[in-house]
């Protein structure tokens, strides 16, 4: 997971794209591969992120194994977990869940706007 932000935030940098940006970025697969790793018994899950245009798409995939499509959970005020996926809600334009390419698994999804580091 670590490595995956790392190369998230290196990216993103050579994309000269604004620093809010790049830790909301961080934020949001650090909640993908989270979720992956907790709801899937998945041996391998992968992180893709693609520029188009004024929106940054991340990609994070798992083999599927998972019980249930994702969605946000109704966490009380003393749960210690359960936000993940309302926090990728609020700071995406938009996200989702598809099968992947190979049919063995799922590729959850978050756009975020991007913004030129100078306009920040």
């Amino acid at each position: 997971m670590a490595d995956a932000r790392g190369r998230i935030r290196d990216r993103l940098g050579e994309w000269n794209v604004c620093p809010e940006l790049v830790d909301d970025a961080s934020l949001v697969v650090t909640e993908l591969f989270t979720n992956a790793v907790r709801h899937t018994d998945s041996e391998k899950i992968t992180c893709v992120l693609h520029q188009r245009g004024a929106v940054i798409r991340l990609e994070v995939t798992d083999q599927g194994r998972g019980s249930s499509k994702p969605v946000p959970c109704d966490a009380g005020a003393d749960e210690e977990g359960g936000r993940g996926l309302l926090l990728v809600s609020v700071l995406a334009t938009a996200w989702g869940s598809e099968p992947a390419e190979d049919g063995t698994g799922r590729v959850v999804w978050a756009e975020l706007a991007a913004h030129p580091a100078p306009s920040c």
